[in-house]
């Protein structure tokens, strides 16, 4: 399960990461069922990646809206409008868009990704422009920015760094790359969950200011019970992470619904762009 789930779920898990560490444990993983406590492009991917094990969504309704930010029509269309682009995809969108693009990445390893298309002229980035914002700052080559963003990371304002900054002067501020420019360079580290994570581990920092969806806060604190972590913004709340919850874990297991299952002809095309981004680490 993903890191912004709720602590209780969090606290069942098998397994808890980011959308690169998921995607590899469910590529990895030899269990028949896979519930996974995320949102729907997630298990998608999943299904993408073990075609023959049944993926199951607790809460079916949990979606993601920078995933509906753009679809395969819109994505077909601007691909001819940059016929020599390579297209570069999130990880956190549809399977239909994945199967449009050349290769994923997720933020753990965006950059990388990036850095190992040496042949191209330009780079058509979906569909998270603060990401590819980011990234562009990391690298020389020209990338074309899908208008999509994380209604939640836009919530984190630079003035509200500003201020715990104010506050706890000694704290390290660690911030996800789908937040804004503004944010980023308020930052000592820009890292995906799991570098969150690793680098809250790690830093002999005693304090730290957390620049993502709340939800990561349980796991921080649990990890790291001798450190305080700070969240960069209480407006920082996905409501579709949080719909996922112990009962409806429990029923989706009793009742084997709500599974997600990719159709072949998509999942072909789109497991082409998951593999090339899982080559990437």
């Amino acid at each position: 399960m993903h890191n912004y789930q709720i602590g209780e779920v969090q606290d069942i898990a098998d397994y808890i990461g980011d959308s690169l560490g998921l995607s590899q444990q469910a590529a990895e993983t030899d269990a028949d069922v896979i519930v996974f406590c995320g949102v729907h492009f997630m298990a998608e991917t999943a299904s993408i990646l073990c075609p023959d094990k049944i993926v199951l969504l607790p809460d079916i309704k949990a979606g993601c809206p920078m995933a509906d930010m753009i679809t395969a029509d819109e994505l077909r269309i601007k691909k001819k409008e940059h016929p020599h682009a390579v297209v570069v995809c999130y990880v956190n969108s549809t399977a239909e868009v994945k199967a449009e693009s050349d290769i994923c990445c997720t933020s753990a390893n965006a950059v990388k990704v990036i850095q190992s298309l040496a042949d191209a002229e330009e780079i058509l980035f979906v569909p998270d422009k603060y990401l590819g914002y980011y990234i562009s700052t990391k690298t020389e080559k020209k990338i074309i920015f899908w208008e999509g963003f994380c209604p939640t990371h836009v919530r984190i304002l630079p003035e509200d760094i500003l201020r715990l900054k104010e506050m706890h002067p000694e704290a390290k501020v660690v911030v996800h790359p789908e937040c804004t420019p503004g944010v980023i360079t308020q930052a000592d580290q820009v890292q995906s969950t799991g570098g969150i994570c690793k680098f809250s581990r790690e830093t002999e920092a005693r304090e730290l200011i957390i620049g993502t969806e709340i939800g990561i806060l349980h796991r921080l604190r649990k990890e790291n019970p001798n450190k305080i972590f700070y969240p960069a913004s209480e407006q920082a709340i996905c409501p579709n992470m949080k719909l996922n919850n112990l009962e409806k874990i429990l029923w989706t297991l009793e009742d084997m619904q709500y599974e997600v299952k990719v159709p072949q002809d998509i999942r072909f095309r789109a497991k082409a762009a998951v593999d090339k981004m899982l080559t990437v680490i």
